[in-house]
């Protein structure tokens, strides 16, 4: 850990005696370029400097302590060294975080997609409570949610919704949602009181734009229909929704939100790309992905991950056997404790995964 945080030092000196040179001071582009990489380490060799020198006064103040004679001073002295043991333990932990590598499609927008699964019209409406505690949640982090797509059930479920999520680390707090949810309640067509079992699927995917993803328009086929659902009758009488199927893998996507239908294939093409890319970079990341999968799971949809259970106003994370008798305030949008437990793993194993602890 320390060569690695010297060869950091070492950068950010580089970095600070070409921010001195007259030829970046001449061009914004390197310019604003090394800022953003200084920044992005700054507080990582404050930190150092800091425990270095921390290190050094805890040397100065254990030899006080062993050649000291006065019961007075010495005792003064282990108190001194006492604190500064305790603080050069505190940054070293800071450090450590530091220094965990970061996930690049943190701080990206979000795709999120809710199916209902098994259980018809109770999984539906769940699908629709569980778009209701994430866009509550978005609320509360200042992220926009826009709905793109649905698909509504009989009974005012939901059986499909596609919604993006904007907002400067909007992947982060939500990547770990992908699974199974499943919901254990009393349905409101139930009569005997019986407590129904039922399933929704979620997928989180980090939006991309400008990536190096090449789609040949021979690949797609564009279909246009007219929007269904509310919204006037302005989506009866025009066919303003796009759906694009990439015919190579058979991904298709769809966008029906916009008015225009220019607008609607732009913003289809878009999530078309972003579930191209996510799939290659699930490919590419496969061994990295099983290290983490011990901690918070794989992400598919396919593998359950929280049980969600109305009686007991019970919700358990089954990825790191977190659970909280506060559903009522989750279903509200008050995702946080779970979200940071999450977090939490992740991070204890990306510090493990990078021989941090």
């Amino acid at each position: 850990m320390f060569g690695q945080l010297d060869e950091v030092v070492a950068r950010f000196n580089e970095i600070d005696a070409a921010l001195a040179t007259s030829e970046i001071a001449s061009d914004p582009t390197q310019m604003t370029a090394l800022m953003r990489e200084r920044t992005s380490i700054e507080d990582t060799v404050t930190s150092y400097l800091r425990f270095v020198a921390l290190g050094e006064e805890a040397d100065a103040t254990r030899q006080m302590v062993q050649d000291e004679r006065d019961p007075e001073m010495k005792a003064m002295a282990r108190e001194e060294l006492d604190a500064l043991t305790t603080e050069r333990s505190a940054i070293e932990a800071h450090i450590k975080e530091l220094l965990i590598p970061k996930d690049p499609r943190d701080n990206s927008n979000v795709v999120l997609e809710i199916r209902a699964g098994t259980g018809g019209e109770e999984a539906a409406l769940f699908a629709r409570d569980l778009l209701r505690m994430y866009s509550r949640f978005a609320d509360n982090k200042k992220f926009k949610i826009e709905q793109v797509s649905s698909n509504e059930a009989a009974q005012g479920g939901l059986k499909e919704v596609v919604c993006v999520i904007t907002g400067l680390g909007a992947y982060s707090q939500l990547k770990h949602e992908s699974g199974t949810h499943r919901v254990q309640r009393i349905p409101t067509t139930e009569s005997q009181g019986r407590v129904h079992t039922s399933a929704v699927t979620v997928a989180v995917l980090p939006e991309v734009e400008d990536v190096d993803l090449e789609i040949n328009t021979s690949d797609l086929r564009i279909d246009t229909y007219r929007a269904s659902g509310a919204g006037g009758q302005h989506v009866n009488r025009t066919d303003s929704a796009v759906r694009i199927t990439h015919l190579p893998t058979g991904v298709v996507v769809q966008c029906q939100d916009e008015r225009s239908q220019h607008k609607n294939r732009d913003r289809a093409m878009s999530l078309l790309r972003t579930k191209l890319y996510d799939e290659q970079h699930r490919q590419a990341k496969s061994a990295h992905d099983a290290d983490r999968r011990a901690q918070v799971g794989s992400g598919d949809r396919s593998e359950r991950i929280r049980t969600y259970n109305f009686p007991q106003n019970r919700v358990t994370d089954h990825r790191i056997n977190l659970t909280l008798h506060a559903l009522d305030a989750v279903m509200e949008g008050g995702l946080d404790p779970v979200v940071e437990a999450l977090l939490a793993a992740e991070r204890t194993a990306r510090m493990a995964t990078a021989g941090l602890v």
